[in-house]
């Protein structure tokens, strides 16, 4: 069964379509969902949850339809927005525990599972604090504890690092990750940044346009590639030419020269060619795929980043 399944799944907005006949089928892991804003994440996410009910097709979570069985898919599901939700004048502790209470846990067994999920974001030490007084670091943290008190299957995480500096971002994501590994949790990060899904992802779900763009683990996009990156600290515009002169398949990408391995003299062509220029060598490398390449207009197949185009792509 898979953990999430939708199937001609369309969401409109007016004449807005934030979702356009979305086919899905995704195995439970650490699963990164990016998209560019207003690409249709957070609309998906709470179309799973039953917050928002599609315009046509169907969606499931864990075999449960997100239209007819909202109530037993919120009893194991965890559920972190990305908005700013949180009552101020609120004890972190109060507040986890008045989740856990609503989720169907005993009083004792939700203060009892509030202080756990409290050690294990970090915030046992402030628990009783008022959360007005809190950082958006520690705010963060409190959503996410909310989620996790109930002890769900499947955790929904749009946009976690939301207002992070680059320090908490790392600590948001690392504490993310080991609630994926550790505790054996299915984590959907909903995020647009691609460098966050690959630190912490095993799986990549990529939708553009409210329409799937690409679904598979995060290895098919960043395995090695048939390229060779050559970098030199100046002359990279004579270093290709002359490579390309010598008929190897050569262009700039910045300091780099990306070269194509078709040819097994590559690696002496490149030595001989770097000796005879007097040009000093940094790095030779085998290229990765990026994810990013996968919103580049007119990207190359996956893993594969062309030698003819342009390097450079984002979601941002």
């Amino acid at each position: 069964m898979a953990l999430i399944e939708t199937s001609g799944l369309t969401k409109h907005y007016g004449p807005v379509k934030a979702l356009d006949k979305l086919d899905l089928s995704v195995e439970p892991g650490i699963i990164g969902l990016v998209g560019a804003n207003g690409a249709g994440k957070s609309t998906l996410i709470k179309i799973l949850l039953g917050i928002l009910t599609p315009t046509s097709g169907t969606a499931t979570i864990l075999g449960m339809d997100s239209v007819r069985e909202t109530r037993a898919i919120r009893q194991v599901v965890g559920y972190m927005p990305e908005h700013d939700c949180l009552p101020p004048d609120v004890g972190a502790t109060d507040f986890v525990t008045h989740m856990a209470r609503i989720s169907g846990l005993p009083r004792t067994a939700a203060r009892e599972r509030t202080a756990e999920v409290l050690r294990h974001v970090g915030l046992y030490e402030e628990r009783y604090r008022q959360i007005g007084g809190y950082s958006t670091g520690m705010k963060q943290r409190v959503k996410l504890a909310q989620a996790l008190v109930h002890d769900p299957k499947v955790l929904l995480l749009d946009e976690p690092t939301n207002g992070l500096d680059p320090a908490g971002r790392d600590e948001m994501l690392d504490l993310i990750k080991r609630t994926g590994t550790d505790f054996g949790i299915t984590v959907v990060v909903a995020s647009h940044l691609l460098g966050e899904i690959e630190q912490v992802g095993t799986y990549l779900v990529a939708i553009d346009a409210g329409r799937l763009l690409s679904a598979a683990p995060i290895t098919t996009y960043t395995a090695r590639t048939p390229v060779l990156a050559v970098e030199v600290e100046e002359g990279s515009d004579r270093l290709a030419a002359s490579l390309t002169g010598r008929g190897f398949k050569a262009r700039l990408d910045g300091d780099c020269v990306l070269v194509a391995m078709e040819d097994e003299r590559l690696y002496d062509a490149i030595r001989d060619t770097v000796a005879d220029l007097a040009l000093p060598l940094i790095r030779i490398q085998q290229e990765r795929g990026r994810l990013e390449d996968l919103f580049r207009d007119g990207a190359p197949s996956i893993g594969a980043p062309s030698i003819d185009g342009p390097a450079e792509g984002s979601v941002q």
